[in-house]
Parts: structure tokens; C-alpha cells; sequence
């Protein structure tokens, strides 16, 4: 399976999606920096943060503009990497290697989730590192409300990004289901929408169970992906 992973990173040209990981990431450290120490998210009449009621420390847009980002570059990614190859053709040649159709999809969804998950991983923690320390030069505008010294905090942001990188399965559920690249993007788009949009005070990503059914509704429909793979026409 590693040896599968490593020939996707290769066909795929997996230097160019680090370059643009990397490009994202310092995009939004600088996002983040400004917002934390330069006041461009403060309100211009009271001059404090405008931020939703119970979300003013810096991880609650530390977690909400990570997690928008790489769930629709996740959903980019498996659109490229299967639905893309489902539709241009290259498919039926990864299709011709002496190993099963769900073990080679298998490894594509693997290749995907490993460098989104790392990339996703290490933004969060260039993001915090980057706070911390401004932190020692500036005032926050922001409370700092993490702690990097603690093992629960890398609990967190572990558990958090392969919770966001595991819905884009869904994403690609939806590609292969329409059979249109197009339609995995938009579909990582409107969970976007879904996870993290507020209705006033009220959003889905306060939820401790909403986090886990989608989680579970991911990996459901990861197996269904997989599932099908034997069967699934050529598109």
C-alpha cells in the first residue's frame, strides 16, 4: 500500500500541491498575524474584535479559517487525484495494474487524506507558533486561549484535522456519484457552508455531536466509494 501511495504522490506531481499547501498556509498566517496584532479585525467604532459572542480567543479563527480552507483543498485534491482520472481517462490505466480496483482507490483516498491531514496539521501549528510569538513582541488583540506546552492542546489539533480532512470524503462520494469533478468541489464548498456557517449565535461547529455524525457520514461514505469501485463503469 505505501509503494501505491508513493506512485500517486509521483503521477500527481505531489510537489506542485505542496507549493500551493505552502502558499495557503503562509496566506493565512499573514490573515491570522493581521488579525491578532495589526487590528483588522477590530470594530471601528469601539475598536475591539468583532467577533461572535463566546468565540473571542484567537483559536476560534485560527480553527474556523483553517478548517474552510483545507476542507475545500481536500475536496480539490480527491476531485484531481480520482474523480479527474475517472473522467480524462487515466484511469483505465491505473485500472490495468495486477491489483484490485479497491485496493488501487484505496491508496488514491489514502494518498490524499496523509498529505492533507500534514498539510492541514502543520498550518494550525505554524498558526499558533506564529501568535505565540507575536504574542512576546505585540498585545493580542485577541486572548490567547491555547496552551503549546500541553499534550492535550496537539490532541486537539490532531484530532480536529482528520476530522476536517475525513469529510471530504463526502465530497468525493458526491464526484463519483455525479460523475463531475466540479461536483466534489462544490460539494466541499457547501460543507463549508454547513459546518461552519451561524445562524446569529448559533452554528454547527459548536456542536460536540454534530462533529462525529458527519465524521461517521464520511467514513460511511469513504466505504461506499470503495465499494463500488469494482463495478463502476469508466466515466
Amino acid at each position: 500500500m505505501g509503494k501505491l501511495i508513493e506512485l500517486e504522490w509521483r503521477k500527481n506531481r505531489i510537489g506542485n500541491w505542496v507549493r500551493w499547501a505552502a502558499l495557503l498556509g503562509a496566506a493565512l498566517g499573514l490573515l491570522i498575524f493581521a488579525m491578532a496584532f495589526l487590528g483588522i479585525a477590530n470594530d471601528p467604532e469601539t475598536g475591539v474584535p468583532d467577533a461572535a459572542p463566546g468565540h473571542g480567543g484567537i483559536s476560534s479563527p485560527i480553527e474556523l479559517l483553517t478548517s474552510m480552507c483545507f476542507l475545500v483543498f481536500t475536496g480539490v485534491m480527491l476531485s484531481v487525484f480520482i474523480v479527474g482520472a475517472y473522467q480524462n481517462g487515466t484511469m483505465s490505466l491505473v485500472f490495468s495494474y495486477p491489483v484490485r480496483r479497491q485496493k488501487l482507490l484505496a491508496a488514491q483516498m489514502l494518498a490524499v487524506w496523509i498529505f492533507c491531514f500534514g498539510a492541514l496539521a502543520a498550518a494550525k501549528l505554524l498558526l499558533y507558533g506564529c501568535v505565540l510569538a507575536g504574542s512576546r513582541f505585540l498585545p493580542s488583540a485577541f486572548p490567547l486561549d491555547f496552551d503549546m506546552t500541553r499534550r492535550v492542546f496537539y490532541g486537539q489539533l490532531f484530532l480536529r484535522s482528520a476530522v476536517t480532512v475525513t469529510e471530504g470524503f463526502i465530497a468525493l462520494f458526491a464526484g463519483l456519484a455525479l460523475h463531475s469533478a466540479r461536483a466534489a468541489i462544490v460539494t466541499s464548498f457547501l460543507l463549508v457552508l454547513l459546518t461552519q456557517a451561524n445562524i446569529g449565535s448559533f452554528t454547527m461547529a459548536d456542536s460536540a455531536v454534530f462533529p462525529a455524525v458527519l465524521t461517521g457520514i464520511s467514513l460511511l461514505c469513504a466505504l461506499l466509494s470503495l465499494r463500488g469501485a469494482e463495478t463502476r463503469d469508466l466515466m
